[in-house]
C-alpha cells in the first residue's frame, strides 16, 4: 500500500469516526472503499471497452416505430424540440 495524507474537515472526521465504529473497521478501510466506488464510477474508459459497451445495447430496447432508419430524423426533432 501506499501511503498518503488527507485533510478532512472536523465533522467529516467525526460522522466517518462514528461509521467505522459501526462498522467494525478503520477509518482507512472506509476511505479506501470510497476511492474504490469513484474509481469504479469513473467515466474514464479506454475506446474498446466503450465500444463493447455500445455493442452489448444494440438491440436491447424497441421505439415500436419500423420506419426509425428512414425517419430518424423526424424522430429526433420531435423528440428534441418538445
Amino acid at each position: 500500500m501506499v501511503r498518503t495524507q488527507i485533510q478532512l474537515t472536523e465533522d467529516q472526521a467525526k460522522v466517518l469516526k462514528k461509521i467505522a465504529q459501526s462498522r467494525h473497521s478503520s477509518v482507512a478501510e472506509l476511505i479506501r472503499k470510497a476511492v474504490d466506488t469513484v474509481i469504479k464510477s469513473s467515466t474514464l474508459i479506454n475506446v474498446e471497452e466503450r465500444h463493447k459497451r455500445s455493442m452489448e445495447m444494440v438491440g436491447k430496447f424497441g421505439s415500436g416505430n419500423r420506419d426509425v432508419s428512414r425517419k430518424h430524423d423526424l424522430y429526433l426533432k420531435e423528440t428534441y424540440n418538445k
